[in-house]
């Protein structure tokens, strides 16, 4: 690449960064690395809003769920080593987990097609968020807790934080070292990432690390609450500098010459169809390029991990600013480098704003009883919430609309005036149907229900015109949550957190007439099923503390 290339991609990326330069608030970092070296590093915006300084080369970030492949290299190491199979059940390295219905796996876990509920929404459920003080210990209790999966183990994906979590445990029973001192040992010092360490208590003082803040109306910013611990999940905390080492190990293969390709492994589901999540990382084509990546998302950070292997090319897009897309910015100034190469194609347009329109409102998936919402932002891009969390669409090469994210799988168009095909993970194709506005809630739903495997009971009120749930689960008593109709004997429960304002797609469950329970479903914990007691016979869980 000649001086002049190089210069132009400094610019483009100069540009992206723009909205956040000279600025008071939080900011981005971005690297560029072209055949194993950080060519181009750009920053702006602050680290600290608080003292006034600035992001700069050394600056670190908590990157989250990038940290998910190097828990997987872990696991790989140990493969390699013949200390386990990936093909052996989880429970011979973690007895306490229960006994599924079905074999779960390694290799389940690695591929996020294990049907093991996420440890974070399992805590959601019992009222607790991202900014409530809890211990490593109580995860793991939620994750053991689960008698049911999401799914038959290798037969679909869904994203779950448990899986990681699990891996890092066995990662530390097998080779006798905490996750942080064997991937130090092994990867981290050989390779020259000072500045990458797992960091499980998010408390810590970490020299250089950005804090991680939200938009505020009324301050401006405010400094991002989250007190959960981290461990092979997203423990990590790291720089650019660090994570262009790494991607620079696979040109060199300094570290991983024997398993190093195995990351960007991909298994099949038991149908046959493949699955885009490999083993941390996320397989998917990109203006028909083959791209590897993960993205990060904790509160007050994001990041993106973006290779392009084909052309020698990674990506890497980190934020301190809860309101930024590092996805998109990583894919942007992935585009000033590939523009002009041969082999490259353009990233499809979507419709204009009035057929966008069209497509615009609720939809509802009658099998599962999920929702869907279908909006156009100001700049005439279609959203696409699911549980609250919102994505903008990607065009796609046939003329459908996609989820751009890799801990989602979601593709449609329209299927009439009403009615649109979604296709999910597995090949799974459904026809949602638009919800007419006007429905009420089920009569008779004020009650209380608990649920064994949440440890956690429900108590549905009505008050003041408006009925609610207040979820008393092993940590804390949480807030209020509103309910909504949606349609029949379906309706959502709005969960606010500290990352989106969440909800849960629940269902009422009848014997004879009566309402018997309660089956809810959020975007990573399927078919939660909470029974209805009377109010005298209803226990209780013991907490520590409420909020």
């Amino acid at each position: 690449m000649t001086d002049l290339d190089l210069s132009l991609i400094e610019r483009r990326v100069d540009a992206l960064l723009a909205p956040w330069a000279g600025g008071r608030g939080p900011g981005v970092t971005i690297g560029v690395v072209l055949e194993g070296r950080l060519a181009v590093h750009r920053h702006a915006g602050l680290a600290s809003v608080e003292h006034g300084v600035p992001i700069g080369p050394a600056t670190r970030f908590r990157i989250a769920s990038v940290s998910k492949q190097f828990t997987c290299a872990a696991i790989l190491m140990l493969a390699a080593e013949g200390k386990l199979s990936l093909e052996e059940e989880a429970r011979r390295y973690l007895p306490e987990l229960p006994e599924y219905p079905q074999r779960v796996t390694v290799a389940h876990l690695m591929h996020n097609s294990s049907g093991i509920r996420d440890m974070l929404e399992i805590m959601r459920h019992g009222g607790a968020d991202l900014g409530t003080p809890i211990r490593l210990q109580d995860l793991v209790d939620g994750i053991c807790r689960q008698r049911t999966l999401n799914f038959t183990p290798g037969s679909r994906f869904l994203y779950s934080n448990s899986n990681f979590l699990l891996l890092g445990l066995i990662v530390e029973r097998l080779s006798g070292q905490t996750l942080d001192d064997f991937l130090e040992a092994r990867i981290f010092a050989p390779l020259g990432m000072r500045d990458t360490r797992v960091t499980q208590n998010v408390q810590a003082a970490i020299p250089n690390l950005a804090t991680g803040y939200f938009p505020d109306d009324e301050c401006g910013w405010v400094r991002a609450p989250h007190a959960f611990p981290l461990h092979g999940e997203g423990g990590l905390a790291s720089s650019v500098q660090d994570l262009a080492l790494w991607a620079r190990n696979f040109t060199t293969r300094r570290i991983g010459a024997g398993w190093l390709d195995e990351l960007a492994r991909q298994t099949p589901f038991n149908n046959g169809t493949v699955n885009r999540y490999a083993r941390g990382l996320v397989v998917r084509p990109y203006r028909w390029l083959e791209t590897i990546s993960h993205g990060g998302l904790w509160p007050g950070y994001r990041t993106e991990f973006l290779r392009v292997p084909a052309q020698e090319v990674t990506v890497i897009a980190i934020s301190n600013s809860g309101a930024s897309d590092p996805n998109l910015l990583a894919h942007q100034a992935l585009d000033a480098v590939l523009e002009g190469r041969p082999g490259v194609h353009p990233v499809p347009a979507l419709p204009g704003r009035e057929a966008l329109e069209k497509l615009a409102g609720r939809y509802l998936d009658p099998e599962t009883g999920a929702t869907l919402e279908l909006a156009v932002s100001d700049r005439s891009k279609l959203t696409m919430t699911t549980n609250g969390l919102t994505v903008t669409a990607e065009a796609t090469e046939d003329g459908r609309f996609a989820s751009p994210r890799g801990s989602s799988v979601f593709a449609l168009r329209a299927a009439g005036p009403d009615a649109l095909e979604v296709e999910q993970d597995a090949g799974v194709v459904g026809i949602w149907r638009r919800v007419t506005p006007g429905s009420s809630l089920p009569e008779g739903l004020p009650g209380i229900y608990h649920s064994p495997e949440m440890a956690t009971t429900w108590t549905v009120t009505e008050a003041e015109g408006k009925t609610c749930i207040r979820a008393a689960g092993p940590v804390v008593t949480g807030p209020l949550w509103e309910l909504e109709p949606v349609q029949g004997d379906l309706f959502r429960v709005h969960v606010p957190g500290t990352l989106f304002r969440g909800w849960l797609d629940v269902r009422v469950l009848r014997e004879g007439g009566r309402i018997a329970g309660l089956e809810a479903s959020g975007g990573r914990v399927k078919r939660a099923r909470y029974t209805r007691h009377e109010p005298d016979a209803a226990e209780s869980p013991g907490r520590r503390g409420q909020s």
